[in-house]
């Protein structure tokens, strides 16, 4: 987990067999409700796959960007602008960015 002030950067939130060496959904949930409540977005950049937004109160972004692959000029302007608008409401706010191995993209 790579984290500054306001953006944290990790690894896919996984459940079932994958939790046991990626971050288990429910626990990476409790993390940010604890911590940010009310107050973070997280953001998927995984397009192999997702999971149920609700863990994270709907506040559940994805952009769909291949493993090891460079994202299109569009989609990162789409990521930039929703990271800044949601930053800007609050400077509470934090995000949470992640893609399957939380290094990749």
């Amino acid at each position: 987990v790579f984290s500054t002030d306001r953006i944290i950067a990790m690894s896919f939130p996984s459940s079932g067999k994958q939790s046991f060496y990626r971050n288990p959904i429910k626990e990476v949930a409790r993390f940010l409700d604890t911590k940010h409540k009310d107050h973070y977005k997280v953001y998927n950049l995984c397009s192999e796959k997702g999971y149920d937004p609700k863990y994270f109160h709907y506040r559940v972004e994805r952009i769909f960007i291949d493993d090891h692959n460079v994202p299109a000029l569009e989609d990162m302007l789409k990521f930039t602008a929703s990271v800044r608008e949601w930053m800007s409401h609050d400077e509470k706010n934090i995000v949470a960015i992640h893609c399957k191995g939380g290094k990749g993209r």
